[in-house]
């Protein structure tokens, strides 16, 4: 039996499929693309990029769209174990709170890869989402 991926591995893993992903984003008003990769606790890989639109607030986020596309697939009982999100501006980019809180809702324990002004970062949803929470 192959040992399982290295977290070094699965990292480069995600910021490959993340930067794939990024390539399809529609962002004619920000020009700012953005992709996500998710690996859930099964071993599925699911991407996404954000869909920008002429109403701003409809707008859809790269790290909600591969949460969706994962749940739409495997079915509500998903379990992220890690997501990355990068940009087209190599510009400091963690998730947003809307985002935070889905991520949360089906990883709790799950890692988020993410460039921040300090340089890349691998934390815990828990340090991004504090006090996050799931009804039950």
């Amino acid at each position: 039996m192959p040992s399982p991926p290295s977290k070094r591995a699965t990292r480069e893993r995600l910021l490959e499929a993340a930067r794939a992903a990024m390539k399809n984003a529609y962002a004619p008003y920000s020009k700012f693309r953005v992709g996500a990769a998710l690996l859930t606790v099964s071993g599925d890989l699911f991407t996404g990029c954000n869909v920008e639109n002429s109403s701003y607030g409809v707008t859809n986020c790269a790290e909600r769209t591969a949460v969706f596309s994962a749940i739409t697939r495997l079915g509500p009982t998903t379990k992220i174990r890690a997501i990355a999100v990068v940009n087209n501006q190599n510009a400091p980019c963690s998730p947003c709170g809307a985002c935070r809180q889905v991520i949360y809702e089906f990883g709790p324990k799950a890692s988020v890869i993410f460039l921040s002004a300090s340089g890349w970062k691998d934390l815990p949803i828990e340090k991004l989402l504090p006090q996050g929470f799931r009804l039950q």
